[in-house]
């Protein structure tokens, strides 16, 4: 294998793993709690988590190839295994994409507890809640802490609710 072969094959291994790696890391990029989030933002997240775990595979076998050709015409030994890299941050990229890192970021309130309006100074009289009013039994929730959560189950009035934000 010439050295310009050699050197095709490797960027083309490294760069099958920064698309692998782009695919599931520009979700999580555009997506967080407590930052402004466009609506193209979203249709780019959305899109590029669904099509990243066949894309991921797609691009685990092509690497694979690539790595194989490598592998066959390299006569050191470190050549060889300097291979790992790409190919751990390519497995990384194909278990990532099957995974739903957004329920990570945005789980469940568990356990949670709540103050009486009087009790709740953690709330100033500027700040935005869910309000609701069931049964002469009022209750509201604090959009700042409902953005990591999106779900609080509670009674109010004596009837079982979901407040989601």
């Amino acid at each position: 294998m010439t050295i310009k072969n050699r050197i095709i094959a490797w960027l083309s291994l490294f760069a099958i793993g920064a698309a692998a790696f782009a695919l599931i890391a520009v979700p999580v990029f555009l997506i967080k709690p407590f930052s402004p989030q466009t609506e193209r933002d979203l249709a780019i997240s959305f899109a590029l988590k669904s099509w990243s775990p066949i894309a991921t595979i797609i691009l685990a076998v092509l690497a694979l190839f690539v790595a194989a050709y490598i592998w066959r015409n390299s006569r050191r030994w470190y050549g060889k295994a300097f291979l790992i890299v790409p190919l751990f941050v390519l497995a990384i990229s194909v278990w990532f994409a099957r995974q739903n890192h957004f329920e990570w970021m945005f789980n469940p309130l568990a356990n949670s507890s709540y103050a009486k309006t009087n009790e709740a100074d953690f709330v100033t009289d500027d700040e935005m809640v869910l309000a609701i009013e069931l049964n002469g039994e009022a209750a509201a929730y604090p959009v700042r802490q409902m953005a990591y959560h999106h779900l609080v189950h509670d009674a109010v009035g004596g009837v079982p609710i979901v407040a989601t934000y």
